[in-house]
């Protein structure tokens, strides 16, 4: 099992609705696949560096992962098939990769509580 990290960015003009399906879709193909996800987030919409598609703004969407690796390429081709993804990335990560995205989960979700603590 090796553990992945994938990004992609979404057509802006989706409704919310149809950015949920959207991201429903692609972490049920990972499950379907027995990959276990282990973090996931919704980055919001961005603007772009350089305009794709004709637009300068997309949803981005990031998944950390662990599974084979054999469904990546399954993966990237439902990437390619779905006209809402504009761009992805998916990269496997090395052991330094690992550390640091331990790291950086745990920053986030440390955060996460000082907000909820203050608003409380």
């Amino acid at each position: 099992m090796n553990n992945y990290e994938t990004v992609f960015i979404m057509n802006p003009v989706l409704s919310d609705e149809q950015m949920r399906e959207t991201v429903k879709k692609f972490t049920k193909t990972l499950k379907d696949h027995k990959a276990k996800i282990g973090n996931e987030e919704y980055w919001g919409l961005k603007k772009l560096k350089y305009t794709i598609q004709k637009k300068n703004t997309g949803f981005y969407y990031f998944i950390e992962f662990e599974a084979e690796g054999d469904i990546i390429a399954d993966l990237e081709v439902q990437f390619k098939r779905d006209e809402r993804i504009m761009r992805w990335l998916t990269v496997r990560l090395d052991k330094y990769s690992i550390a640091y995205a331990d790291r950086r989960r745990k920053r986030l979700s440390a955060n996460k509580k000082e907000k909820e603590e203050v608003t409380s």
